[in-house]
């Protein structure tokens, strides 16, 4: 009997302490990597242009890029309806960038992305589905002034591509002085820049349309 518990005492330590032998599966973890400035500060960089991708809806701009020569007749404006035509357009897209930039998104029960319009109560899922959340959960999805903040940088953005658009430009400026062509040009530069800059150190946290959740 003594033998017996001898044999089975060693057969326990064996698998207790991984042995070292033929059969061992241990496998020690691997140290993590400290990050160098150098990849945080790529890290950061590429953190911040997907949040730039956040600040132009980029349907609205090929909307506004395929309608303008028609509505502008390739920037001659001939009678005032071609004005009048190409301020409606401006005007919705300068709304729509407005607009997009309080729409998000979520993952219901069965896994499938609602979008949804935020409001002071939370978020108004826009296909009609009846989806409650748990007060804190609504919370994170009301209103707030960054929004607003968010979405008067998205039309200031879209405004400078439109003033980017020789079309629009010269509906409007056929025959702009010196001083008026460089406005025109270091104008919206300086805009898109400010904005980016801004939207890089507030970034939005909404996943809207366009932009949906990720699978993580």
């Amino acid at each position: 009997m003594a033998a017996v518990e001898e044999t089975q005492q060693s057969l326990l330590d064996n698998n207790a302490g991984g042995g070292g032998g033929e059969g061992s599966s241990s496998i020690a973890p691997k140290p993590k990597q400290p990050k160098t400035p150098a990849r945080k500060a790529i890290r950061k960089t590429f953190k911040g242009t997907a949040h730039l991708s956040n600040l132009l809806p980029t349907g609205t701009v090929l909307v506004f890029q395929m309608f303008s020569p028609a509505f502008t007749r390739q920037g001659k404006c001939p009678a005032v309806l071609n004005q009048t035509m190409t301020v409606l357009l401006l005007t919705f897209c300068s709304l729509t960038c407005f607009l997009m930039r309080f729409t998000d998104s979520l993952r219901d029960e069965r896994g499938k992305v609602r979008y949804g319009l935020a409001t002071s109560k939370g978020l108004w899922i826009l296909d009609g589905s009846k989806i409650t959340l748990a007060p804190e959960e609504a919370d994170k999805y009301r209103v707030k002034f960054r929004d607003f903040f968010h979405a008067f940088m998205s039309v200031l953005v879209f405004a400078a591509v439109a003033m980017f658009d020789q079309n629009v430009v010269n509906c409007f400026y056929p025959k702009p002085s010196e001083e008026a062509r460089q406005l025109l040009v270091a104008f919206p530069v300086g805009m898109g820049i400010a904005c980016s800059l801004l939207f890089v150190l507030f970034p939005s946290r909404r996943h809207g349309i366009g932009f949906p959740l990720s699978r993580s």
